[in-house]
């Protein structure tokens, strides 16, 4: 059975990051860091104060620590991480594409009054819900173990799940529109003959690419500090070197735990 720090860093990049992301954002929340209408989506203060940052920060924030909270890193844990092991598995840049269509149309449909929301994080995670429902429609999949069904109507499930508990269904209605457009026109047209003109922006691959780039370096740099740190527990003279021996073999197996 795999460590909490073994899971962790099993993950997938893209997952991961925007799974700690919401966590960490709903966590500064709780400790009163900031006050979320300073991250939440008003289009006046984008173009009047120009706040762009708003234009992201709103799909970082799931709420406050509650059971819904809990319920939609669960669904980026196990179904966005599926997609990026699955479909996307070696498409790291098509999987960042995807986030970044989603978060532009719903973009889009948050400038119209009547579908507006400060928040959209709900809606993109319900968007990777929808996804991974068409990508794997044959999956069987339980819901709270007293449902089973195929992995086609988990979204349908989960919306009907919201409008049982109370929870407001726009959100999940716009992840649901942005998935199917965006599975519409990689999947859906080009199977029907259409030509496929949705490719992955090139800009995308640059941005991968300074990402593993500076990835590479962060673990570069990590392992030649831990080579500067044995070789001077080893020079610490014959007086230590019984215990530089145990602290370091210490070192070694935490690491690799």
């Amino acid at each position: 059975m795999s460590t909490p720090g073994e899971y962790y860093r099993s993950l997938p990049p893209v997952s991961k990051t925007y799974g700690v992301a919401c966590l960490m954002t709903t966590a500064a929340f709780y400790l009163d860091l900031y006050n979320p209408e300073s991250i939440a989506l008003f289009y006046d203060n984008v173009f009047k104060r120009f706040q762009i940052w708003r234009l992201i920060t709103n799909f970082f924030f799931l709420g406050p620590f509650s059971f819904p909270f809990a319920f939609r890193l669960i669904i980026i844990a196990k179904y966005g991480v599926s997609l990026e092991r699955g479909p996307f598995d070696q498409r790291t840049a098509d999987f960042v594409w995807m986030f970044f269509f989603g978060a532009l149309s719903l973009l889009v449909s948050d400038a119209v009054p009547a579908l507006w929301s400060p928040f959209m994080g709900v809606s993109l995670v319900f968007m990777i819900v929808y996804i991974w429902g068409r990508e794997f429609p044959n999956a069987r999949i339980s819901i709270y173990g007293l449902v089973s069904l195929k992995g086609f109507y988990l979204p349908w499930a989960m919306l009907a799940l919201d409008l049982i508990f109370g929870n407001p269904l726009k959100p999940d209605i716009l992840g649901i529109v942005a998935g199917h457009i965006y599975y519409f026109l990689t999947v859906l047209h080009p199977l029907a003959g259409g030509k496929y003109v949705f490719k992955t922006p090139r800009f995308v691959y640059i941005l991968f690419l300074f990402g593993i780039m500076f990835a590479y370096n962060c673990s570069v740099n990590q392992a030649a500090t831990t080579g500067e740190q044995q070789q001077g527990n080893a020079a610490e003279g014959v007086a230590f070197r019984g215990r530089s021996y145990r602290l370091d073999s210490d070192t070694h197996t935490n690491a690799s735990t």
